[in-house]
């Protein structure tokens, strides 16, 4: 089914109407892993800061702004965003797609509540098994019967409509799913179509789940924001890396390398471990990256999903 809805996608996306000024912007607020970088006792790493993975999305014609996952680091993602498109009202936010019930992607809604912002009816977008995980637990139960947050339970078969020209669409994938499920999101206006999916164990229960390649699947978007949070194998000395299952930068680079130039370039790596060595852009795995034709997503990178239309 889930092929279907992204088929169906492409066929509904139309060609971008030249060089305007763009009209819906994806933007990168964060790319770390949870925790970021520096992480907790590693306060003398001089790499690169790291902020957590999240993505905004600047609607202009309805004047209104997303964001996709809530971290620990909020606070500077939304003044990021505020800096490219000041929000009409108070903190601006007219919609919060969360991807799972890990720390770095839902921990930022904790700002939102009475000792900090006190939102009223902050709509915030989940999956079922993640909404009652907000509904059933403390502090994030309070926020739901104080009204901080307006929950809207997610169907991983159906679009979730934000506006005629702007959906989105859970896609569920394999995770450690100890509280939540854990899906990406496709994000998709006539002109173009990105996936955000930050976390996911291996490509093959991706493969398995869509009965198609991973080649295949991002032949669907025009931007893929996909795990990165390791480089290899070896990046964790002492450590058994087999129980930390996330699809290794390396290797997902070998499986696309055969695709078209104008493929591997749809790859943007997000969610990048603080060992990660392509962190720092200036490493020789970051320029291995940008060799063999693909992106590293970095804080305040921006993409045009739709542009201005004539009136």
């Amino acid at each position: 089914m889930i092929r279907v809805m992204i088929a169906a996608a492409a066929v509904m996306a139309t060609p971008a109407a030249g060089q305007e000024p763009c009209q819906r912007e994806l933007v990168v607020l964060g790319a770390g892993q949870d925790a970021g970088a520096p992480q907790i006792g590693n306060a003398d790493d001089d790499g690169p800061r790291l902020m957590p993975s999240s993505l905004g999305v600047i609607d202009r014609e309805n004047g209104q702004r997303f964001l996709f996952d809530a971290t620990p680091a909020i606070t500077e993602q939304l003044a990021l965003l505020d800096r490219l498109e000041p929000p009409a009202r108070g903190l601006g936010i007219d919609g919060i797609f969360l991807t799972h019930a890990h720390f770095g992607h839902y921990l930022g809604l904790a700002w939102l509540g009475r000792e900090a912002a006190n939102t009223q009816g902050a709509p915030v977008f989940a999956m079922p098994r993640m909404a009652q995980f907000l509904r059933s637990n403390g502090p994030w139960n309070q926020l739901v019967e104080l009204g901080n947050i307006a929950l809207t339970e997610m169907d991983a078969e159906s679009f979730t409509v934000i506006s005629d020209d702007f959906g989105v669409l859970p896609i569920v994938v394999p995770h450690r799913d100890e509280y939540s499920e854990t899906v990406g999101f496709l994000i998709m206006t006539p002109d173009k179509r990105a996936l955000y999916l930050p976390d996911i164990d291996h490509w093959e229960g991706l493969e398995e789940a869509t009965n198609q390649s991973l080649a295949d699947f991002l032949a669907a978007f025009d931007y893929a924001f996909i795990d990165a949070t390791f480089w290899d194998d070896n990046e964790l000395p002492g450590r058994d890396m087999s129980e930390i299952p996330h699809p290794r930068v390396k290797a997902t680079m070998d499986r696309l390398q055969d695709l078209p130039a104008s493929e591997r370039a749809k790859v943007h790596f997000i969610h990048m471990n603080h060992t990660n060595p392509i962190r720092d852009p200036s490493s020789t795995e970051s320029r291995e990256v940008e060799t063999r034709g693909f992106n590293v997503a970095r804080r305040g990178d921006r993409v045009c999903l739709s542009e201005q239309r004539e009136p």
